[in-house]
């Protein structure tokens, strides 16, 4: 198995990564939004729908 940062050999220690730095990378990643997952709700949403009610 190889690095999904920089295609190393992992190392168990730090696996699927093969150090704390390309860990720490994959972390900061994150954090900043550079990753994300897309949600459906958005999808399901017409620009022209007015936002939804919020609880009180």
């Amino acid at each position: 198995m190889t690095c999904p940062i920089c295609r190393k050999e992992t190392d168990p220690k730090y696996r699927p990564f093969c150090s704390k730095r390309c860990a720490d990378i994959d972390l900061g990643r994150w954090l900043t939004g550079a990753y994300a997952i897309p949600s459906e709700e958005e999808d399901t949403l017409a620009p022209s729908d007015p936002p939804a009610p919020r609880p009180h």
